[in-house]
């Protein structure tokens, strides 16, 4: 029982964390991020036992929607691109008894693109595994109250939310996409009292620092064709 509980509760605890739900609120912090390419790819993925069939076309108009959805909103000065393959699957369908009834799951492999260099910024891609979030509907298999779609598109959102949370992980440990947005810290403030005369001077050498952020910005230059193919292989899900 004690282990059981300690299940549930790292289950619901990584539901917590993907929310998808915050799509009004500001977004994260990600600098100069602009999503340029948004490629999902889905040839290789595998459908686990006791799921539902999707086909790759399906999974990708689910997940690019949903990634257009969530990084749509950033506007900074550097173009990213996104490129997903979908390694495996399961859609949770009614089962009988209720313990045969799986919550869904998908799990991607991630790979960012630095326009401007033209190279991928993670190597080996970041394995993502994506469960729906629990809720009293789903808690006992999506399969007994979701259509198959509803199942595609919460699945989509969280992997959206779970890439953001990569994304924002490694801004904060190698510094992707640039100085944090605070890095000016009061800067424009207006300066007064004796302290102007010291502050106008400091002013005055920062402005001789080049810019942090390159102008012009080259051309878009688009993954390779198949690069995300090429990439280590993650073991499949058991056939059904």
């Amino acid at each position: 029982m004690l282990r059981l509980l300690a299940l549930l509760s790292s289950v619901l605890f990584m539901a917590a964390c993907t929310n998808p739900n915050d799509l009004d609120e500001a977004p994260a912090d990600l600098g100069d991020f602009r999503l340029g390419h948004n490629v999902v790819v889905a040839s290789k993925m595998t459908r686990g036992p006791v799921s539902r069939e999707a086909t790759p076309e399906e999974w990708q108009e689910s997940l690019k929607g949903a990634i257009d959805e969530r990084f749509g909103r950033y506007e900074g000065d550097r173009l990213y691109h996104l490129g997903v393959s979908v390694e495996g699957y399961v859609l949770a369908q009614p089962g009988i008894p209720i313990v045969a009834s799986p919550n869904s799951v998908l799990i991607l492999l991630l790979t960012v693109w630095d326009d401007a260099a033209s190279q991928k910024m993670n190597t080996p891609p970041e394995q993502i595994t994506v469960i729906e979030t629990i809720s009293g509907n789903t808690i006992l298999g999506s399969g007994l109250t979701q259509s198959k779609e509803v199942q595609m598109r919460n699945l989509s959102r969280n992997a959206a939310k779970q890439i953001q949370n990569f994304l924002v992980r490694r801004r904060a440990s190698e510094g992707w996409f640039g100085p944090a947005d605070d890095a000016a810290g009061d800067a424009d403030a207006a300066p007064v009292g004796d302290d102007a005369p010291a502050v106008a001077v400091a002013a005055s050498a920062s402005a001789t620092k080049p810019p942090l952020r390159p102008v012009p910005q080259p051309p878009r230059i688009a993954p390779p064709a198949g690069a995300i193919l090429d990439e280590p292989e993650v073991a499949p899900l058991p056939a059904e």
